[in-house]
């Protein structure tokens, strides 16, 4: 199953509104087929597999990171009722799927074709990987990911507002990264006017993954560029995003926003080893009253090197 979750990730910020699956197809011990949702949403993840397990899918295992979906679609048959047809000895699914046009059907349709099934199986793995869909299932609105780039000290900038560069190539590298993973991208007014920031993704091979741009302000900004920006007028306004991950790369008032709205669901804090003092801080005020209410907030879930800078990632705790 973590092989299907990291599957699942290759297509994350390209498969919305539909959710990015990874399948894998086990025979004797060996691969026989890999899928992960394409780009716009078809072909689904175990239609992909199937194709290329062939007739080796039949007597298989299946391990799917998203219960087999269930439901008519125009735009191509369900894959519960593909994997019925082949007959596997075995779905294994991390979770059952929460659109109600599924919801259990899937399991059921495939038990009733005499396939066993197993679910809940490293469920963790599984929410992580499809965070944008699930999100947007469960609030209506896209996975956000805030993006913070420090000195030790908290500061995004010398009091000049000069902050190219604080992190190392390697975290900027990864950062690209996250940027080909998200659908969007937005940074506040005033960062927009102070860099004139580009937010394509400028690694080789990624650069057709560049998001949708948008800037935080009360109007339309008037932005003549080689490419289309957009503007939302408040944090609360994601809702209406085409998108399932949105990655906020800056700058302090932005990010208060957004945390103080109670909207930041994955925290990348980037921390080169440098000491500022007096500077601009990564935020402002976010609305605590009580230094009680900051406790119990996030979890660390990851952490690494990148260069000579450490970056940690915190999910928030909900």
């Amino acid at each position: 199953m973590a092989a299907a979750a990291a599957l699942s990730e290759r297509g994350r910020g390209r498969t919305a509104p539909n959710p990015n699956v990874g399948c894998l197809i086990v025979r004797e011990g060996r691969v026989a087929g890999r899928g992960w949702t394409q780009p716009g949403g078809r072909p689904h993840a175990e239609a992909m597999a199937l194709e290329q397990a062939g007739d080796a899918a039949g007597g298989a295992t299946v391990y799917v990171t998203l219960e087999p979906c269930a439901h008519e679609s125009p735009r191509g048959p369900a894959c519960a009722d593909l994997l019925a047809a082949v007959k596997p000895a075995r779905v294994v699914a991390a979770l059952i799927d929460p659109d109600p046009r599924t919801a259990g059907r899937g399991f059921a349709r495939l038990r009733g074709a005499g396939v066993a099934v197993t679910e809940g199986v490293s469920t963790d793995l599984a929410r992580r990987a499809m965070a944008g869909f699930l999100t947007r299932r469960a609030l209506g609105r896209p996975h956000v990911t805030l993006k913070l780039a420090t000195s030790l000290d908290g500061k995004i900038a010398l009091p000049s507002g000069e902050s190219k560069w604080i992190t190392g190539p390697e975290s900027r590298a990864h950062a690209h990264l996250e940027r080909a993973r998200a659908d969007a991208i937005l940074v506040g007014r005033g960062t927009f006017k102070a860099d004139a920031p580009r937010l394509d993704v400028r690694l080789a091979g990624l650069e057709e993954r560049s998001p949708a741009r948008f800037v935080l302000a009360a109007k339309n900004p008037s932005v003549p560029s080689e490419r289309e920006w957009n503007w939302l007028d408040s944090p609360h306004a994601i809702t209406s995003l085409p998108a399932d991950h949105l990655l906020i790369e800056g700058g302090a008032g932005a990010a208060s926003a957004f945390l103080a709205a109670g909207l930041v669901d994955r925290l990348l804090l980037y921390r080169a080893p440098i000491l500022i003092g007096e500077g601009r801080a990564c935020i402002g005020d976010i609305g605590l009253s009580r230094l009680a209410d900051a406790h119990g907030r996030w979890v660390l879930a990851d952490s690494r090197m990148l260069g000579t800078d450490r970056l940690e990632i915190y999910e928030r705790k909900r």
